[in-house]
């Protein structure tokens, strides 16, 4: 398989990983409309994709920016081969200095906005018999963090999001994966305590191989990359 005219949705491909994501795409050769909340980090990521793609502000954790991305890059590119879910907070809050709103808003941003991009993905997926779901999870997936009560929560239930799809969209030839990064060098981990093992480019790598070379028999897979 080859990324040669194929066209990759990609979010919170401003900064970090996502930013990583989208270039190592790029390269291979996608066409890539990136998302991401802020204007300037939106226009930067405009700039450095040029003619083979475009960034868009989009909230993913609401109804309204899953729809925008969609029929941006839609419109752009008439079609959506590949979605990397990667978009994601980590607000550090005790479970006593973590409000309701606090915890709605993690799991908005990094469970649902995975679900209802996929959700509004698929069907065009389905009718071209392609199509290949990457989600950026974490090691934060597979153990209990002190002040990440929601974002554990939201990346194990991310795991879980992966594998149901993947079993579902089997039969219609579709693929879903996850990548479940440990200590990688980007803003996210400032602060955390943990000293970086990885480089985005490295998790940008491992997705490019899943949406492209791995093999269908990887559809489920959850790839640990810990450093």
């Amino acid at each position: 398989m080859s990324l040669v005219g194929k066209v990759a949705v990609v979010t919170g491909a401003t900064r970090g990983i996502g930013r990583a994501i989208a270039q190592s795409l790029v390269d291979a050769g996608a066409r890539v409309v990136g998302s991401g909340v802020q204007e300037e980090g939106v226009r930067s990521l405009s700039a450095e994709l040029g003619e083979k793609g475009r960034a868009v502000v989009a909230d993913v954790g609401t109804h309204a920016g899953a729809d925008r991305l969609v029929q941006e890059a839609s419109a752009l590119f008439g079609r959506i081969d590949l979605l990397v879910n990667n978009a994601g907070i980590a607000p550090r809050l005790s479970l006593e200095q973590m409000a309701d709103q606090d915890f709605d808003r993690v799991l908005a941003v990094n469970l649902a906005g995975p679900f209802y991009l996929a959700r509004r993905v698929i069907p065009g997926m389905t009718a071209r018999g392609f199509g290949r779901i990457i989600n950026v999870s974490s090691i934060s997936a597979t153990l209990g963090t002190p002040r990440l009560s929601a974002y554990c929560a939201s990346k194990w239930g991310l795991n879980g999001l992966t594998q149901a799809l993947a079993e579902e969209l089997k039969p219609a030839g579709l693929f879903v994966a996850a990548v479940l990064p440990g200590s990688v060098d980007t803003d996210m981990l400032q602060g955390s305590g943990f000293a970086p093992t990885m480089k985005p480019q490295d998790v940008a790598q491992i997705v490019r191989y899943l949406c492209d070379e791995a093999p269908f028999a990887m559809t489920g897979s959850l790839v640990e990359a810990f450093g």
